[in-house]
Protein backbone atom coordinates (compact mmCIF):
# COMPACT_ATOMS: atom_id res chain seq x y z
CA UNK A 1 0.00 0.00 0.00
CA UNK A 2 2.88 2.36 0.86
CA UNK A 3 4.48 1.74 -2.53
CA UNK A 4 1.23 2.52 -4.30
CA UNK A 5 0.79 5.74 -2.32
CA UNK A 6 4.35 6.88 -2.93
CA UNK A 7 3.99 6.35 -6.66
CA UNK A 8 1.22 8.97 -6.70
CA UNK A 9 2.96 11.48 -4.43
CA UNK A 10 3.67 13.92 -7.29
CA UNK A 11 0.01 13.81 -8.42
CA UNK A 12 -1.16 14.28 -4.84
CA UNK A 13 1.16 17.27 -4.44
CA UNK A 14 -0.08 18.75 -7.75
CA UNK A 15 -3.68 18.32 -6.59
CA UNK A 16 -2.87 20.13 -3.33
CA UNK A 17 -1.45 23.14 -5.19
CA UNK A 18 -4.32 23.22 -7.71
CA UNK A 19 -7.08 23.00 -5.09
CA UNK A 20 -5.59 25.32 -2.47
CA UNK A 21 -3.81 27.92 -4.58
CA UNK A 22 -5.37 27.69 -8.04
CA UNK A 23 -2.09 26.69 -9.69
CA UNK A 24 -2.03 25.22 -13.16
CA UNK A 25 0.15 22.21 -13.94
CA UNK A 26 2.58 24.60 -15.64
CA UNK A 27 2.74 26.85 -12.55
CA UNK A 28 3.36 23.80 -10.39
CA UNK A 29 6.13 22.47 -12.64
CA UNK A 30 7.93 25.84 -12.49
CA UNK A 31 8.27 25.64 -8.69
CA UNK A 32 11.50 24.44 -7.13
CA UNK A 33 11.50 22.07 -4.18
CA UNK A 34 12.59 24.92 -1.88
CA UNK A 35 9.69 27.10 -3.07
CA UNK A 36 7.26 24.24 -2.50
CA UNK A 37 8.60 23.78 1.03
CA UNK A 38 8.15 27.49 1.82
CA UNK A 39 4.63 27.47 0.37
CA UNK A 40 3.76 24.42 2.49
CA UNK A 41 5.11 26.14 5.61
CA UNK A 42 3.27 29.41 4.87
CA UNK A 43 0.05 27.48 4.29
CA UNK A 44 0.52 25.59 7.55
CA UNK A 45 1.12 28.83 9.45
CA UNK A 46 -1.97 30.42 7.89
CA UNK A 47 -4.08 27.39 8.77
CA UNK A 48 -2.88 27.36 12.38
CA UNK A 49 -3.55 31.10 12.71
CA UNK A 50 -7.06 30.78 11.29
CA UNK A 51 -7.87 27.85 13.56
CA UNK A 52 -6.54 29.74 16.58
CA UNK A 53 -8.76 32.73 15.76
CA UNK A 54 -11.74 30.41 15.27
CA UNK A 55 -11.06 28.67 18.59
CA UNK A 56 -10.78 32.03 20.38
CA UNK A 57 -14.02 33.24 18.81
CA UNK A 58 -15.90 30.08 19.82
CA UNK A 59 -14.54 30.16 23.38
CA UNK A 60 -15.43 33.84 23.65
CA UNK A 61 -18.96 33.17 22.37
CA UNK A 62 -19.44 30.34 24.87
CA UNK A 63 -18.13 32.47 27.74
CA UNK A 64 -20.43 35.31 26.77
CA UNK A 65 -23.42 32.97 26.42
CA UNK A 66 -22.87 31.52 29.90
CA UNK A 67 -21.79 34.70 31.68
CA UNK A 68 -23.62 35.61 34.86
CA UNK A 69 -26.49 38.02 34.81
CA UNK A 70 -25.43 41.69 34.61
CA UNK A 71 -21.80 40.68 34.03
CA UNK A 72 -19.95 42.69 31.41
CA UNK A 73 -19.80 41.32 27.86
CA UNK A 74 -16.31 40.07 26.94
CA UNK A 75 -14.93 41.58 23.74
CA UNK A 76 -13.22 39.23 21.29
CA UNK A 77 -10.55 41.75 20.36
CA UNK A 78 -9.27 44.40 22.71
CA UNK A 79 -9.47 47.78 21.06
CA UNK A 80 -6.51 50.02 21.48
CA UNK A 81 -7.43 53.64 21.22
CA UNK A 82 -4.77 55.67 19.52
CA UNK A 83 -3.66 58.72 21.42
CA UNK A 84 -4.73 61.98 19.86
CA UNK A 85 -2.08 64.18 18.33
CA UNK A 86 -2.49 67.17 20.63
CA UNK A 87 -0.43 69.54 18.49
CA UNK A 88 -2.34 68.64 15.31
CA UNK A 89 -5.70 69.14 17.04
CA UNK A 90 -4.65 72.49 18.50
CA UNK A 91 -3.49 73.69 15.06
CA UNK A 92 -6.74 72.50 13.47
CA UNK A 93 -8.84 74.35 16.07
CA UNK A 94 -6.75 77.47 15.54
CA UNK A 95 -7.23 77.32 11.75
CA UNK A 96 -10.99 76.69 12.06
CA UNK A 97 -11.37 79.57 14.52
CA UNK A 98 -9.52 81.91 12.13
CA UNK A 99 -11.68 80.75 9.21
CA UNK A 100 -14.86 81.30 11.21
CA UNK A 101 -13.76 84.84 12.15
CA UNK A 102 -12.93 85.61 8.51
CA UNK A 103 -15.73 83.77 6.68
CA UNK A 104 -18.34 83.05 9.33
CA UNK A 105 -19.90 79.65 9.88
CA UNK A 106 -21.35 79.30 6.41
CA UNK A 107 -19.15 76.25 5.82
CA UNK A 108 -21.35 74.30 8.22
CA UNK A 109 -24.45 75.23 6.23
CA UNK A 110 -22.71 74.14 3.01
CA UNK A 111 -21.91 70.73 4.51
CA UNK A 112 -25.53 70.18 5.48
CA UNK A 113 -26.72 71.45 2.09
CA UNK A 114 -24.36 69.15 0.15
CA UNK A 115 -25.48 66.20 2.27
CA UNK A 116 -29.13 67.08 1.60
CA UNK A 117 -29.84 67.61 5.29
CA UNK A 118 -31.43 70.39 7.32
CA UNK A 119 -29.22 72.00 9.91
CA UNK A 120 -30.55 71.23 13.40
CA UNK A 121 -31.69 74.24 15.37
CA UNK A 122 -31.13 74.37 19.12
CA UNK A 123 -34.12 75.58 21.15
CA UNK A 124 -34.10 79.35 21.56
CA UNK A 125 -31.83 79.94 18.54
CA UNK A 126 -32.55 81.03 15.00
CA UNK A 127 -31.22 79.32 11.89
CA UNK A 128 -27.81 80.80 11.03
CA UNK A 129 -26.74 81.50 14.63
Amino acid sequence: MAELASSYSRERELAFFVVNFGFTKRDYNELTEVEKAFIYKAYETKLVTEMTHLRNAVLNAINNAFRKKNKKFIELFKRKQAKADKEYNENAIKIITEMEKRDGKSWIDRIYKEAGLKRPVKPGRKVGD
